[in-house]
């Protein structure tokens, strides 16, 4: 544990010297370290090098990824895969996989549109645009606000620090006037699956010093809550009723810690809400949960290993090792520390679960506490 924690320190020294508007004390504090002891196990760190080994081996050669043809070159697959290699403490050309968290920086701030269809600031691959061109966005913009404090070269991180403004702006002009947001950069409907794309994104890049419209969190707050059904969890749309879904209410609670909303009613029953789907209930093999099903198991997963992690104490004692013993369960039945989804692509599905496998870890500023 003590090697980890001054890993840790390293990393987030290094972050920090860069940018010092990364760390500040009074609003983020670095966790002591319990709530990660024997989280990471032989197993899940041997499933982890092979993951990231694989993720560095599938790189295309623009810096890229993305398999299919409708993948290739999606941003938010690109960015998912660089948050992958960092949560290990891979930061930008240092470390084994430096290079790699590298060529997706660069890949990723060329794919900003500056004129044309597209709003000037917008990150997105017209030819990738599967599900809402905002998911891109919105995970690019974390990306780069989580790589900002770590990038050593000053005039890498000066046109770094230029398009995430830019990005951070498109965001705030797209808020529609519930409060949320939705597939493309336009003020008009919202849903939840897309806002906490948008709210994580405004969370990262303010710890890295940006500026943020206090009123366009706080209009995003109202609109979270107001998705929020009394059986804790949360509906897709604001004006739907009682349709609460296990990815979305994962994303509803994460979306409110990122608002820096920690305590109340929301947090205790959405938390309450998402424990009924903790893997290996009512199941006796690779785990779905209650209701669970595989449409979007790893964009579940993904926000509510966060938001147990947040919570802390029995949620994430109980929770965390429940995911990880699932992953490594569903890993086992293809290439080890290789996953894959249906409906999106293997990079994808591998480099969220390398992402949930390490937040114990604590190396990715949106994680800190």
């Amino acid at each position: 544990m003590t090697s980890q924690l001054s890993r840790r320190g390293f990393v987030l020294s290094a972050a920090a010297m860069a940018s010092p508007y990364l760390l500040r004390a009074d609003e983020e504090k670095l966790s002591d370290g319990s709530a990660a002891k024997d989280m990471v196990t032989p197993e899940s760190q041997k499933a982890i090098d092979h993951a990231l080994d694989y993720l560095s081996r599938t790189q295309h050669d623009d810096g890229s990824w993305g398999e299919r043809t409708q993948f290739a070159g999606n941003v938010a697959v690109t960015s998912l895969a660089a948050l992958a290699f960092m949560a290990g403490g891979h930061q930008p050309d240092r470390g084994k996989y430096g290079r790699n968290v590298l060529r997706a920086l660069e890949y990723v701030l060329s794919r900003e549109a500056r004129d044309g269809e597209k709003t000037p600031g917008f990150l997105w691959h017209p030819s990738s645009n599967t599900f809402g061109a905002m998911y891109s966005h919105g995970f690019a913009a974390l990306f780069l606000g989580e790589a900002y404090g770590m990038i050593p070269k000053r005039e890498l991180q000066k046109q770094t620090r230029d398009v995430l403004e830019r990005a951070v702006a498109l965001i705030i002009k797209s808020q529609n006037s519930e409060g949320g947001w939705r597939y493309e950069p336009k003020p008009k409907q919202a849903d939840v699956s897309v806002t906490i794309c948008q709210i994580m994104a405004l969370r990262s890049a303010r710890n890295a010093g940006l500026t943020v419209s206090k009123n366009a969190v706080e209009q995003c707050v109202k609109y979270v809550k107001a998705c929020q059904n009394d059986d804790g969890g949360f509906n897709y749309f604001r004006n739907q009723r009682n349709s609460s879904a296990f990815a979305r209410s994962a994303a509803g609670v994460v979306a409110l810690y990122c608002a820096g909303i920690y305590e109340g009613r929301e947090i205790s029953d959405g938390l309450r809400y998402l424990m009924q789907f903790k893997p290996g209930l009512n199941s006796a093999g690779p785990a779905f949960g209650r209701g669970m099903d595989n449409l979007h198991y790893f964009y579940g997963h993904y926000y509510a290993a966060q938001a147990m992690w947040t919570a802390g104490g029995k949620y994430w004692s109980e929770w965390f090792p429940a995911i990880r013993e699932d992953l490594l369960a569903r890993s086992r039945h293809n290439q080890a520390g290789v996953w894959t989804e249906q409906t999106t692509c293997t990079d994808y599905a591998t480099a969220m679960a390398a992402i949930i496998l390490q937040i114990p870890n604590n190396y990715l500023p949106i994680m800190q506490k």
